[in-house]
């Protein structure tokens, strides 16, 4: 591959990074796209997506409509203790899996002629005399624009030395988030959180009659008990009554959990060394509230958005850059900062006891908070 140039180049082939190769290749662009793993694949997340982004997806190429999928209007949150509330949700989401629909995605993408380099770690992206150069374990390639949508955390944080990588350890960094598909009896309109000691667990109905069970703990709380999930799932999380009559019920559909350490939720920036980010690699929202996927996706429109005039010869970089930065501010700021704000609610076991109790009386509070961190159909 060694200086093949493109148009774009995306490192990370997530949900942000597959729908931004579809809406670049449309528009006849020349894409590439590194994925360090090989597709399908299954992927630590809540696999709950807003309505908001059902147009967008479909959009995209993606036939919803057609696949049957489970849609959630309902949102249930309990307590450690076992105190819950109920209550609907005004756009409500649907359930899909990470290995469907990003497998879906990379069917398009390939179909329009988007050159993915599955398998295939990046080691650097290098800007100079305009021009960036990828380099990976295949090669080097060229590009005009380089875009970062590499996830959680990545051997480029590092090599970068993002803030958010040296900083001092925070309140919110060093999470681990552990997902399982389970067959249980569930209800397909019903999102559940349930709340353990330093963490909570997500539960919500996925395609074909699957359940799909994801949960985010301090790597602390795992390292207390010995390094040992079952061993801190027996002691922590089953103290939730609710949990424990899940977790006591479900048959696992894989043998072991699906596992991602060192999540940071705090603040990142939007362009390092000219490389735009778009989904969790600019920033990510807590799973808690429930977003992370939409936010992903309508990233991807925004940095679309950004970059076709760029390359159209309408826009210098930095102005690219400029309102690349500004829409996604204000679109996705407010969401992360209520997120950031709900997250250090669900922390110690007596304060989501507390917060819990408080909101009981008044459901309404739940949907104003749940109505933060959604947005309108993109």
């Amino acid at each position: 591959m060694y200086n093949m140039r493109y148009d774009i180049a995306i490192v990370g082939g997530g949900l942000a990074g597959l729908a931004l190769s579809i809406q670049s290749a449309k528009a006849g662009f020349k894409v590439v796209l590194f994925e360090k793993e090989q597709y399908p694949f299954h992927k630590v997340c809540g696999e709950y997506i807003s309505l908001e982004s059902w147009d967008f997806i479909e959009s995209l190429g993606v036939p919803l409509s057609k696949m049957q999928l489970p849609i959630v209007n309902r949102l249930m949150v309990t307590a450690p203790n076992g105190n819950s509330v109920e209550q609907p949700l005004d756009l409500g989401g649907f359930g899909i899996s990470r290995y469907t629909i990003d497998k879906a995605l990379y069917d398009l993408a390939k179909g329009l002629r988007v050159r993915v380099e599955a398998g295939v770690k990046v080691d650097d992206i290098v800007f100079e005399a305009d021009m960036f150069s990828v380099h990976s374990s295949v090669g080097i390639i060229q590009s005009r624009v380089a875009v970062g949508s590499f996830g959680k955390r990545s051997n480029l944080d590092v090599k970068w030395k993002r803030p958010f990588i040296l900083g001092k350890q925070k309140q919110l960094d060093n999470f681990i988030g552990v997902k399982y598909h389970i067959d249980i009896d569930w209800p397909k309109d019903l999102i559940a959180l349930h709340n353990f000691k330093d963490g909570y667990c997500g539960i919500s109905a996925i395609e074909e009659g699957k359940t799909c069970l994801c949960y985010l703990t301090t790597a602390q709380n795992l390292k207390t008990h010995g390094g040992s999930i079952p061993f801190m799932e027996e002691a922590v999380l089953k103290a939730n009554p609710h949990l424990k009559k899940i977790l006591e019920k479900a048959i696992h559909l894989y043998e072991a959990p699906v596992t991602i350490a060192q999540i940071s939720f705090e603040r990142k920036s939007l362009i390092e060394h000219h490389v735009l980010m778009v989904g969790d690699a600019g920033g990510m929202i807590t799973p808690l509230c429930g977003n992370g996927m939409s936010m992903a996706l309508h990233g991807s429109k925004l940095a679309y958005e950004a970059i076709a005039p760029f390359l159209r010869n309408e826009l210098s970089r930095e102005a690219m850059e400029q309102r690349y930065e500004r829409v996604w501010t204000n679109t996705f700021g407010k969401r992360l900062t209520v997120g950031r704000w709900v997250q250090r609610f669900f922390g110690k076991t007596w304060m989501t006891n507390l917060f819990i109790s408080i909101l009981k009386p008044f459901p309404f509070l739940v949907r104003a908070i749940v109505k933060q961190t959604h947005g309108e159909r993109y």
